[in-house]
């Protein structure tokens, strides 16, 4: 821990304990004695915090805080990034919950999340001011639906789901054993057994557009098996990968990319003219293929053949159309 939340460690711990010997200080501080001594001398010296030796109890106290002198205070407390995004990202969803039953239950939690968020020292009215997290091709999710099916997740009931096919543009019924939801991308979707295809799928919750509850037990997949399913190739699409993408990115690209993390089996170096060369296992390319078009002619698809030809083939129709538009403007 930093020196920051070391201050506020031994604030914590004299409030706490009210008497705190300082081999206790020294083991869960994981400090030297002399670290501890500078911390000690610089509360008292430089924060005017009120604290004592107390020979006969053996240990650091605070002592009755005097009417006059200097006020004691910590510094202000930063979070880390993800820290800050979670408290935030809850304090927002909160926010927006309209009335209802939880009306009475997201109140004070709204209330001890700007507490956790004025721990920096700043008040939450203006770190929510100055800080936005914002969403990005985010769909509706129709709430009747997400709640029947958050409930048979978490029974065990199998459900039966109209869902659309946005790719043939045609609604499906299925029988499907939920198995867990995952928030990607600023949308969700449910992962489950179909018992039609006898095999695990995935489905975009937002294009389920109709949901019965079953009394059927739902079948149960190990979770080593869902995380093999679903994590092993690149982006949502689930499945074995068939093939490994080698993406080599540009020298000026290359100073975002790899800091990217693009799926957990990654395997990337940077180059000697200071290219970046990314390697990642995929089962479909849709996905990829959209990732790798946004970054235009700052990306070359190495490998394999049949990824570089259909981003060919995209980039062709592309062309064709925005030259089509060309020549009947001129």
């Amino acid at each position: 821990m930093n020196r920051t939340e070391r201050f506020y460690k031994i604030d914590q711990m004299l409030h706490e304990r009210r008497v705190v010997p300082i081999e206790v200080f020294l083991e869960e501080l994981d400090v030297s004695r002399a670290t501890f001594k500078r911390d000690m001398e610089y509360l008292r010296d430089r924060l005017h915090a009120p604290i004592v030796w107390d020979r006969d109890a053996g240990g650091y106290r605070f002592e009755s805080v005097k009417a006059t002198g200097p006020a004691y205070a910590l510094p202000g407390l930063w979070f880390s990034s993800g820290e800050l995004y979670a408290l935030l990202a809850a304090h927002k969803l909160l926010g927006d919950i309209e009335p209802g039953i939880l009306a009475s239950h997201v109140a004070p939690l709204q209330a001890r999340l700007a507490a956790l968020l004025e721990a920096s020292g700043h008040s939450a009215s203006e770190i929510t001011q100055r800080v936005r997290l914002l969403s990005m091709a985010k769909r509706t999710v129709e709430l009747r639906f997400f709640t029947d099916i958050t409930i048979a997740l978490l029974e065990r009931k199998r459900i039966e789901i109209d869902a659309w096919n946005r790719g043939r543009n045609e609604t499906n019924t299925r029988t499907i054993s939920p198995q867990r939801l995952v928030h990607y991308r600023d949308n969700w979707y449910l992962d489950a057994w179909c018992h039609l295809r006898n095999d695990l799928r995935s489905f975009s919750v937002d294009a389920i557009q109709r949901v019965k509850v079953l009394r059927e037990k739902a079948r149960n997949v190990a979770t080593a098996k869902l995380d093999d399913h679903y994590s092993s190739a690149y982006g949502i699409f689930a499945g074995q990968p068939k093939d490994w993408a080698v993406l080599r990115f540009s020298p000026e690209r290359a100073r975002w990319v790899q800091s990217e993390r693009w799926h957990r089996e990654q395997q990337a170096e940077v180059l000697a003219d200071g290219s970046y060369r990314l390697r990642v296992p995929y089962a479909d390319e849709r996905e990829l293929l959209m990732d790798i078009l946004r970054h235009g002619r700052h990306v070359d698809v190495e490998a394999p053949a049949s990824l570089r030809q259909a981003v060919a083939d995209e980039v062709s129709a592309m062309t064709g159309m925005y030259h089509g538009c060309y020549l009947i403007n001129s």
